[in-house]
């Protein structure tokens, strides 16, 4: 590495710092209101994005400037032929689409019907995703490992794109800035730290990790353990741990799929998982990595066209403008003038106020469990033995009888279950339903008193960790990574990152206005409209789960109140033309983007985990020709068998899609990047430390997670302390998961004398 290449990664480096760290630090010192905007939630929301934008852009053409043999080596008459019949494939799909889209407003117009035109979505983007792996289908190693390393900067970083907004980024990303607005809370962290921490990753993917990858013409990440350190068990770490950390993404990407596929079409979720699943086996079980390439490609249209399209027309409904992300600044007024009449709304106090109560009666159960569960069970027994003699109708019946199935069967079952409810309604039994405050920096108060400037520091903190635990993981997911070893040269590598960002950031700098509009749109028509006007859409949504959304007269006034309704977040953006009242075919769009989002991502994951356990675990990375055609159908098996194991898991509904995604972010950041960044620094990173220290940074971030996990301090009988670690929520355990792996990395690496190289010559991967 020149000394000048050096000087220009630090100097972007302490510029990425500064615009993520420094500005949402004092994020609440900044808020000077400019041209309608508050400066720090303006910065967060979009201007720091366009800084990482201009980072990794800036980076790219300086480095390409100084290798320009390294890019022209490949841009031969033969390639530059390849990229215009790319061109002009690509125009015309576009083209296609547009018109596809065209013609089906024109049918719905005419009169075709709701079910028809999800049926058509879903039937003709699955098909096309399924022709496009039929078509591509290799048992070449190089085409399926890394679609021969001729994907051009632009359609990689598409592609890119298309993997890494996954169902979280379509699907959840938006519903998570509905409920938690700028910042979250203190035991709910997130807000725009997901913007902040899924675009500011690329920073450290492009100037510390990707072309340093790609220099070494490798198949996948743990060929790097391999090729660095030597020996068996870095290798082995790697892909166990690439293994663990996309497993867990992949269910929530499925669990994306049996979401928009039960809503699509109406089947039951659990058939819908099924359906999406068939997907994404065609296009990654028969083609591989040059299949699951192209069709992110046409994923990505799909799925930007979905998310822009509702935004802007929201945009233009409420404002005269359809460019969102320009002028949604005008609404965070009007929504903090609608937050202050609702807190103020007699009716939202009596909400409020029989929410406590009923977080009380829960309280009351709780000091004697076994007593409260038989006295209800006699209460509930009872009650429908006098509606049987009354013979009262079979509904009323009916509905006891599965009061009385649903009751927890044990006293261990009914207090997990009541301390949940009673948590539940102590969160909802405050202003706007729990909810913070839109447009405030953080909860809590510096200027308060001492339980506020706690709370206050509580928030920042956990804020800033979890925007860090993303952009690490950013930086060290395998599945994001081996997308850069499809790209012809490093440069075209560098080049392809920037793509991938400003292809990203159309959707990102769109989610915050998205979250924004709605909830000015839920605020000021749907908030005190009499349930019997309620709009059909939510009964409709209400049916596919009843988390994603549920309504209750809690006072008893027949209007709905804010706080009488729950939106889950994975539901605001998959229900954004209802809420806007748009025409079905924009629903059926939006439900496609998401079903392609998902996809994409799960294709990419798969893929991933099936090569880990094949080539890397199973095979150990060997080439030799005879073993080339049995590792690829080993890892088309292994590929099938993980995605049947991950709809399992899916089907049980573990948890909201933004947690398992977030999770699957620590494990990657501290099982990775501390041994990639220093193996590929530090000459004297050993194969030791690097296999002790991986051990430890999955160990802790583990650990961290389950002991703050309600069942496991059940378990241990640990409910009456807390396990936090400076208050840090577990969603951000990998904070102590990577600052113990670079610990313990470069302890043991200086302990045994690391002097010796275990790989190639550090120049070669610098």
């Amino acid at each position: 590495m020149t000394p000048g290449r050096f000087s220009l990664r630090g100097l972007l480096l302490l510029v990425w710092f500064a615009a993520s760290f420094g500005g949402i630090y004092f994020a609440r010192d900044l808020q000077t209101v400019v041209i309608g905007w508050p400066l720090g939630f303006w910065f967060a929301a979009q201007g720091g994005v366009l800084v990482f934008i201009a980072i990794v852009a800036v980076f790219a053409w300086l480095s390409n400037r100084s290798e320009r043999h390294g890019a022209a080596a490949f841009d031969d008459q033969s390639y530059a032929v390849y990229k215009r019949r790319l061109h002009r494939s690509f125009a015309k799909y576009v083209v296609s689409l547009l018109g596809f889209l065209l013609l089906l407003a024109l049918a719905e117009q005419l009169g075709l019907s709701k079910q028809w035109v999800g049926a058509i979505f879903l039937a003709a983007t699955v098909a096309l995703y399924a022709v496009i792996g039929i078509y591509s289908r290799t048992a070449d190693a190089d085409e399926y490992y890394v679609a021969g390393r001729r994907i051009p900067a632009f359609y990689n970083g598409m592609a890119t794109a298309a993997d890494w907004m996954s169902a979280a980024s379509f699907i959840s990303m938006a519903g998570g800035l509905y409920l938690q607005g700028f910042s979250g809370t203190g035991s709910q962290p997130g807000g725009l730290a997901y913007v902040l921490g899924w675009t500011g990753g690329f920073c450290l993917v492009a100037l510390l990790v990707a072309p340093h990858l790609r220099k070494l013409g490798l198949y996948t990440i743990p060929d790097y353990f391999a090729a660095r350190f030597g020996g068996h068990w870095p290798r082995r770490l790697a892909a166990m741990a690439a293994v663990i950390c996309s497993f867990t993404y992949v269910v929530a990407q499925i669990y994306g799929v049996g979401l928009i596929t039960s809503r699509l079409t109406g089947v039951h979720f659990e058939i819908g998982i099924l359906l999406g699943l068939g997907g994404v086996l065609v296009c990654s079980f028969l083609g591989g990595m040059r299949a699951v390439t192209w069709t992110q490609v046409t994923q990505y249209v799909v799925l930007i066209l979905a998310f822009l399209i509702p935004v802007s027309w929201l945009a233009y409904k409420q404002l005269g403008n359809p460019l969102a992300p320009w002028v949604y600044g005008q609404q965070l007024e009007k929504i903090t003038q609608l937050e202050n009449q609702l807190a103020a709304s007699p009716s939202e106090q009596q909400v409020i106020q029989e929410y406590a109560r009923r977080a009380r009666e829960f309280e009351l159960k709780l000091r004697n469990v076994e007593e409260a569960l038989d006295s209800e069970r006699k209460l509930l027994k009872e009650r429908l033995r006098l509606l049987s003699e009354e013979r009262a109708d079979v509904e009323v019946i009916f509905a006891a009888r599965r009061e009385l199935a649903q009751l927890p069967k044990d006293p261990v079952s009914a207090r997990e279950t009541w301390t949940r409810a009673m948590q539940e309604n102590l969160n909802r039994a405050k202003p706007l339903g729990g909810m913070p405050p839109h447009a405030q920096p953080f909860a809590g108060d510096p200027d308060g008193t001492p339980e506020e400037r706690q709370a206050f520091d509580l928030s920042r903190r956990n804020f800033l960790a979890l925007m860090f635990c993303l952009m690490v993981g950013t930086a060290g997911l395998p599945h994001l990574l081996t997308r850069f070893f499809t790209t012809p040269t490093v440069a075209e590598t560098r080049t392809s990152v920037a793509w991938s960002l400003v292809f990203i950031a159309l959707l990102y700098l769109a989610a915050p206005a998205l979250a924004v509009l709605v909830k000015y749109e839920v605020m000021s028509n749907l908030a005190g409209m009499n349930f019997e006007s309620l709009p059909p859409w939510m009964a409709q949504w209400a049916k596919v789960d009843s988390s994603l959304l549920s309504i209750s007269d809690v006072n008893g006034d027949h209007r709905l109140q804010f706080s009488e309704l729950r939106l889950g977040a994975d539901l605001v953006m998959l229900a954004t033309p209802e809420i806007g009242g748009l025409p079905y075919v924009v629903s059926g769009l939006v439900a496609a983007g998401g079903l392609a989002a998902a996809l994409s991502t799960a294709d990419g994951l798969l893929l991933t985990i099936g090569n880990a356990l094949a080539h890397d675990l199973y095979f150990q990375g060997k080439s030799d020709r005879a073993s080339v055609m049995r590792r690829v159908m080993l890892s088309k098996f292994a590929l099938l068998v993980v995605a049947l194991a991950a709809a399992y898991v899916a089907a049980q509904k573990p948890a909201d899609i933004l947690n398992l995604v977030s999770m699957s972010f620590s494990l990657a950041g501290a099982a990775f990047v501390p041994a990639m960044v220093l193996g590929i620094f530090w000459h004297k990173t050993s194969r030791v430390g690097v296999v002790v220290g991986m051990l430890a940074g999955v160990g802790v971030t583990v650990y961290y997670m389950a002991i703050n996990a309600a069942p496991v301090r059940h378990l241990l009988g640990l409910q009456g302390s807390s396990g936090l670690w400076f208050g840090i929520q577990p969603i951000s355990a990998g904070v102590f998961g990577v600052l113990a792996g670079f610990v313990v990395i470069v302890l043991l690496s200086l302990v045994t004398h690391a002097g010796r190289r275990d790989g190639p010559d550090q120049q070669n991967l610098i």
